[in-house]
């Protein structure tokens, strides 16, 4: 199995309806690794790693979100090391402040 870590952005009304809450939920079940916050502009940004299948499932389902989410862009890219280690210490997942 190939361990990817993905760099997720997300658009459309993904602030306000639970999706970041969501977002972690979901790749804690899943059982990856990374972070997801809101930013400023509006929009949600997600690193995820795991085996590839598991990350491109994650996507999938970030493509959908949560009941009252209306996604209407998620734009993927190679995430960097660094941004894994964004992660709060001793978490596998976390739910980060809004930048």
């Amino acid at each position: 199995m190939i361990t990817v870590a993905l760099h997720v952005a997300i658009q459309g009304r993904v602030q306000g309806v639970g999706y970041r809450a969501w977002v972690a939920d979901e790749a804690t079940r899943r059982k990856l690794e990374g972070w997801v916050r809101n930013r400023r502009d509006g929009s949600v940004e997600a690193v995820f790693s795991a085996p590839e299948e598991v990350v491109a499932a994650m996507i999938e389902a970030c493509r959908r979100g949560p009941a009252l989410a209306r996604v209407e862009t998620v734009n993927v890219q190679p995430a960097n090391t660094d941004l894994l280690g964004l992660r709060r210490s001793g978490d596998r997942f976390s739910l980060l402040p809004t930048v």
